[in-house]
């Protein structure tokens, strides 16, 4: 286990969050507005945090992506752990199993890499020696707790724990896979950034079908599904947060607020609002799909990149990967 250290964090911003669509501000109903509290936690210098993930015992797991390791913060004392992953490492999705584990997609170590939540033990699992390069990014466990991960160089794959065997498939279109989430009844997504689309995963055959958005060429970056099965879609080129439902094949695109929007992350909270990150405008920006409205959040700095959205009730943390911190939004 590495070093710990304890660092300062700070409230930043009090925001009330008020509704938009189309990118024209307006004029909340009166009850409407949403007061926010937008915290600051600053982990070591050099870390360059990608992603995030709630930890079990109430903590947050980072990637230290340019330092090698896996952080775990403590909110209540603002102490950070360090756990190395291994010589060479370079991490950037984490998510967290049922019993509570981390686990890593390392691009730097070309492997999967799981933290035990208590022993901080650490376990790779590499890819194949024929798919070096992968470019691992982000990762999503199905029901019967087989983890399936993307690789950027056009490749996904999937872990069992139980045997330790890691399979890789090819993308049906090549590079890009990216962002990658399970739904509540297991069905496995991924965005391609490269290509474009999204794509179904058959978790029985490992086979991927192509689903493509209404905008060519928007850069599908991340998805994320709510508590109705729909799939939500960060689209970075085009600046569009997209919704595809798998139950009609439908799909509808909206625009985020502001000139010239860069839709990095997606996220659905637990109360099916959705959340994507600007990197233009350098918010956190929050759309309600009953009344299809924008509201956004200020991040600090000019730009604090956050690259990857996760949460728990109550709670949406947040990798600021520019400013070596990580920010939670919470409900007053």
């Amino acid at each position: 286990m590495g070093v710990t250290r304890r660092l300062a964090c700070a409230v930043l911003a009090l925001a009330t969050i008020t509704g938009c669509t189309s990118g024209s501000a307006e004029a909340p109903a009166e009850g409407n507005a949403l007061s926010l509290r937008l915290q600051a936690y600053r982990v070591p210098d050099g870390a360059h945090p990608h992603d995030v993930a709630p930890a079990a015992d109430g903590g947050v797991w980072f990637t230290a992506q340019r330092a090698g390791y896996l952080g775990h913060l403590d909110p209540h004392s603002g102490d950070v752990t360090r756990v190395p992953l291994g010589a060479g490492s370079a991490p950037h999705g984490v998510i967290v199993a049922a019993d509570g584990a981390a686990w890593v997609t390392d691009g730097g170590l070309n492997a999967i890499v799981r933290v035990d939540a208590s022993s901080r033990e650490v376990r790779q699992f590499p890819l194949p020696p024929n798919r070096s390069g992968a470019n691992l990014n982000t990762a999503a466990f199905e029901r019967n707790g087989v983890l399936w991960f993307t690789g950027q160089a056009g490749v996904y794959g999937r872990v069992d724990p139980a045997t330790g065997q890691v399979q890789v498939f090819d993308a049906p279109r090549g590079r890009g896979p990216y962002g990658m989430a399970a739904t509540a009844s297991g069905q496995i997504y991924y965005a391609s950034l490269a290509g474009s689309h999204i794509a179904r995963v058959d978790t029985a055959t490992g086979q991927a079908t192509v689903l493509e958005p209404p905008t060519p060429g928007q850069g599908a970056r991340r998805v994320w599904p709510d508590s109705k099965g729909r799939i939500w879609v960060s689209e970075w080129n085009a600046g569009r947060l997209a919704m595809h439902d798998p139950a009609s094949g439908a799909w509808r695109e909206w625009p985020l607020p502001g000139r010239g929007p860069r839709a990095y992350a997606v996220y659905v909270d637990d109360r099916d609002k959705v959340w994507v990150s600007d990197f233009t405008a350098n918010t956190l920006v929050r759309f309600d799909p009953e009344t299809e409205k924008f509201g956004s959040v200020a991040l600090p700095g000019e730009a604090a990149e956050v690259r990857q959205i996760l949460g728990r009730p109550g709670e949406v943390w947040g990798a600021a990967s520019r400013l070596d911190q990580l920010v939670v939004v919470r409900a007053l």
